[in-house]
């Protein structure tokens, strides 16, 4: 049997709801032959008789019926297929693969991600944390549409663009009443390290910066997870250097003592996405959103 005609379906279920062709017809902005032929040429289709008439109205027929039924639930499927593709349509709809780190996925993204549920509600943002590494290699092979990472990074396929530059502090337990204002490398070399795990950009970049010093640490433990650290911070068991990102509310330096470094160290987050990834609408939001972090800082 060939496949239904969406319109005889509709006109069908018009004529049932009208109480007859021409009333149909007013309502469709057609002809009465057009409706009338519509009709017929479903009923020619499916080989049975769907509308009767009973004195001056018309009604469906058993097979009618039970046709009407399913045409009811085809048209409430119809309706919601084009409001979802309207939504692509007008570039607020899809799904957009973003990775980065765990400390900005959790202190950076939040608010940003809030903004474009709410101004976007067919959007699908789907996040997925990473070192720079791993995202770096998820985007090139296009695993992932765009990427937030820690520089420096490098990729003959990419297109790379610094948004944010984001300084480190040191963070020791707040019953540390010794712990100073500032601090350098040399004054930290001799004391407990809670640090990032081993390999990460971060890392490298604290690592880099003792070494400028002259000095190696060596951590008394090397987490992943940034709140980890935090935590084994605030319990007494040793001090860390983060992104400041990760204490600049209240909530989130409960329990720390907050100290400058001396010499300074920062880290600068970029966004990197294939040259030739195809820029859909809903990737477009996305980026710009992400660039515009350069305007807020």
């Amino acid at each position: 049997m060939r496949r239904l005609n969406l319109d005889q379906l509709h006109t069908f279920s018009e004529v049932v709801d009208a109480g007859s062709f021409s009333a149909a017809a007013a309502r469709l902005s057609l002809s009465q032959p057009a409706v009338s032929l519509q009709v017929r040429q479903l009923e020619q289709r499916l080989n049975v008789r769907l509308i009767e008439r009973v004195g001056k109205r018309l009604k469906p027929t058993s097979a009618g019926l039970t046709l009407l039924e399913h045409a009811r639930r085809i048209d409430g499927v119809v309706e919601a297929a084009m409001q979802a593709l309207s939504s692509h349509a007008r570039g607020v709809a899809g799904e957009v693969a973003l990775g980065t780190g765990a400390t900005a996925c959790i202190h950076l993204l939040p608010p940003i991600l809030r903004a474009m549920r709410k101004r976007y509600p067919m959007l699908d943002i789907r996040v997925s944390t990473g070192n720079t590494d791993d995202v770096v290699a998820a985007v090139t092979e296009n695993r992932l549409d765009v990427g937030l990472v820690t520089l420096p990074t490098a990729g003959r396929s990419l297109h790379i663009t610094p948004v944010l530059r984001d300084a480190f502090v040191a963070i020791a337990p707040v019953g540390d009443r010794n712990w100073p204002e500032a601090v350098t490398p040399q004054a930290l070399a001799g004391a407990p390290m809670v640090a990032f795990e081993s390999g990460s950009s971060t890392r490298l970049l604290i690592d880099e910066w003792f070494l400028q010093a002259g000095l190696r640490v060596r951590p008394v433990m090397a987490l992943g997870s940034i709140e980890a650290i935090k935590e084994m911070v605030a319990a007494g068991l040793g001090y860390s250097i983060v992104p400041r990102m990760a204490v600049n509310t209240t909530h989130y330096r409960r329990g720390l003592r907050i100290s400058e470094l001396t010499p300074s160290l920062s880290r600068m987050l970029a966004i990197v996405v294939r040259q030739d990834k195809p820029l859909t609408p809903g990737l477009r939001h996305v980026i710009s959103a992400l660039e515009e972090l350069r305007i807020e800082t």
